[in-house]
């Protein structure tokens, strides 16, 4: 059950690649933003790109740094050189590489058939827990950003262990973000491409649509009231 302290979801939108964009989403009222630094990503920007981007974010709005397997020196180099205010490893990192970058660190863990059961996901989590929140995807090939959802269930049991510090993530969208915060009531949520432009019914990947960006802002608050009408 959540605190009065955390019945407001966050919202983080992933996966930004252009300027208007990043307006549009603190226009809409995200929390925060992620710039993707994976050069196999579809979403990924380089540098001064993803410094233009940052600085389009306003004061209030956190900028994450999504890295996968990147070496330490290149992860401080991207955070100094961007004003990154979090990193989001998501990768294999081991809990040794969430430690002395400087900012708060989200580590992913995706939730892939070698984690079905509680007893495997407790062990692969634990490790972890010096990080600043964890966020948990769906698996995919592309280390993220597949549009589809896992079983939130595997969730249910172990909420208490990670004391309000993580983030569900894998194929939200606004026709489901409601059900996932009624049925799990995380702290934070992340999207990507549930999001994204559609054009002829093909996601344009690393293009966002305004609009759908506002109807997931609007879902996630009408859950968040209805979780205060039914608590409170």
């Amino acid at each position: 059950m959540r605190t009065r302290l955390s019945m407001r979801t966050r919202i983080k939108i992933c996966g930004l690649t252009r300027e208007q964009d990043v307006d549009a989403a603190v226009h809409a009222g995200a929390d925060a933003i992620g710039l993707v630094f994976y050069p196999k990503s579809p979403r990924a920007v380089g540098l001064e790109q993803a410094a233009a981007l940052a600085r389009r974010a306003a004061p209030w709005v956190s900028v994450a740094g999504l890295f996968v397997n990147a070496g330490r020196a290149e992860i401080l180099h991207t955070a100094q050189q961007v004003g990154l205010s979090h990193i989001q490893l998501h990768g294999d990192e081991q809990p040794a590489d969430c430690t002395d970058l400087g900012r708060p660190v989200i580590k992913a863990v995706r939730m892939g058939s070698a984690l079905d059961s509680e007893a495997a996901l407790l062990r692969f989590v634990t490790p972890f827990l010096p990080a600043a929140s964890l966020l948990f995807d769906t698996d995919s090939a592309g280390f993220g950003g597949s549009g589809h959802a896992f079983d939130w269930g595997r969730l249910m049991n172990i909420q208490g262990l990670l004391e309000g510090r993580w983030v569900l993530s894998g194929g939200l969208e606004a026709g489901t973000v409601g059900r996932a915060i009624q049925t799990l009531h995380p702290p934070a949520v992340d999207v990507s491409s549930g999001v994204e432009a559609v054009d002829q019914g093909v996601v344009q990947k690393g293009r966002k649509d305004p609009v759908r960006m506002e109807s997931f802002v609007a879902a996630v608050r009408q859950a968040d009231d209805a979780l205060r009408q039914r608590e409170g």
